[in-house]
């Protein structure tokens, strides 16, 4: 096994970890079954350790944008007048999901941002070096 695919399996993990704190209801099988399919997703569509960090760590900056969304709408489905316990929730679902998403997504940003000038980089070495 590779440190890729290792990798990979831990990001497969980290995504579904995000899901299951933001839905809390799922269940088990579900959850190995995302963390897989994740996982395999991730080692197919990477070329790199950083790029594979790079998209596990977006999306889960997407699924904490997601947690005070679908709070909101599984709270509004289960009664017509959310109670003040179902605003307590709202309120931290909306903060923390925000406060968490914004690092996440920034974090992927820098991760993607610090490959493009590795790759950048070693374009114009090979320019400057020749055939």
């Amino acid at each position: 096994m590779s440190w890729h695919q290792v990798n990979a399996a831990l990001g497969g993990v980290v995504i579904a970890l995000g899901l299951w704190l933001m839905w809390g209801d799922l269940a088990v099988m579900l959850i190995a079954a995302i963390a897989l399919l994740a996982a395999g997703m991730l080692a197919w569509a990477s070329t790199s350790i950083a790029a594979l960090w790079g998209w596990a760590t977006a999306i889960l900056g997407l699924e904490s944008l997601a947690w005070p969304i679908a709070t909101m709408v599984r709270i509004r489905l289960a009664s017509p007048e959310p109670t003040e316990e179902d605003m307590g929730l709202i309120l931290t679902a909306v903060l923390f999901g925000l406060f968490s998403s914004i690092f996440w997504l920034t974090f992927s940003y820098g991760i993607f941002k610090k490959l493009r000038e590795r790759q950048d980089e070693s374009r114009k070495g090979r320019e400057i070096s020749g055939p």
